[in-house]
């Protein structure tokens, strides 16, 4: 009798062993912001802010929902300008910024031009940086669509960010 138990007990182990080794770092869940301008896999629970930002001339207000997940942040952030025109300008304003926050130089910065999956206006950019005395690597794409400007990013400890990572995000996300 004992020794069927014994047995059974170490596979009862085992597999609340391999069940725990499974439990995900990136707990990917849809997200979108409030006002359901684009949907997007999120690795984790999500917070929105909304922030006045000045986009090289006109200040507009970003709603920005983001998640953060072992140090790497995953965002998504969203913009109304007066015009299609201003919202393709943008775009360049955004993409220093964000270079800049970083102490970067891209890596590859692509600006892909005339319509692209209905967007006006698209740059992509990955870079790398130093922020707080760590090495990171920024991947985003700014986008223009309209008179709205879309800016997905991911920001992480450069060994963390991968091209698995950074494929599912950016394929995710979906603008409605």
């Amino acid at each position: 009798m004992r020794s069927r138990r014994l047995p059974l007990a170490t596979a009862a182990l085992l597999v609340t062993l391999a069940l725990g080794a499974c439990s995900p770092t990136y707990n990917w869940r849809e997200s979108s912001d409030n006002g359901a301008h684009f949907v997007v896999l999120l690795p984790g629970k999500p917070a929105s802010v909304t922030r006045s930002v000045d986009l090289n001339g006109p200040k507009v207000d970003m709603n920005m929902t983001a998640a953060e997940v072992d140090g790497s942040t995953f965002a998504v952030g969203t913009a109304e300008l007066g015009d299609a025109a201003a919202a393709g300008k943008a775009i360049d304003a955004m993409a220093t910024a964000l270079l800049n926050n970083i102490g970067g130089k891209p890596d590859a910065a692509t600006v892909l031009p005339g319509k692209t999956d209905g967007y006006a206006r698209v740059i992509d950019i990955d870079a790398r940086g130093v922020v707080r005395g760590r090495p990171q690597r920024l991947v985003a794409r700014l986008a223009a669509r309209d008179r709205r400007v879309y800016q997905i990013l991911i920001l992480g400890e450069d060994k963390a960010v991968t091209d698995e990572i950074v494929e599912t995000f950016f394929a995710s996300f979906k603008p409605t």
